[in-house]
């Protein structure tokens, strides 16, 4: 990049401004469309499959033990490694 060219052209920025317009629109939880997602018309046009992630579980272990020993989660962050030479 040379001295003064935009770090952001007009296209870069329609396309993170159309970016954002999606995300407000969208249930944080789940990310459907909140008009399609809240659709009276829609109540029973969705199907949820359980999965579950095995790093997550780790994770929830981990803290429920050290919650069983009275420890404070408060602040806890949890770190997840996956071993190598697997």
């Amino acid at each position: 990049m040379e001295q003064g060219e935009p770090l952001w052209l007009d296209e870069d920025r329609a396309w993170a401004l159309a970016l954002l317009e999606a995300e407000a629109n969208a249930c944080p939880d789940c990310g459907q469309p909140w008009d399609v997602a809240t659709d009276k018309a829609n109540e029973f046009e969705f199907r949820a499959h359980l999965i579950r992630c095995h790093a997550c579980t780790a994770s929830a272990k981990a803290v429920q033990a050290y919650q069983d020993k009275n420890g404070s989660t408060h602040g806890v962050h949890v770190q997840i490694e996956r071993p190598t030479g697997r």
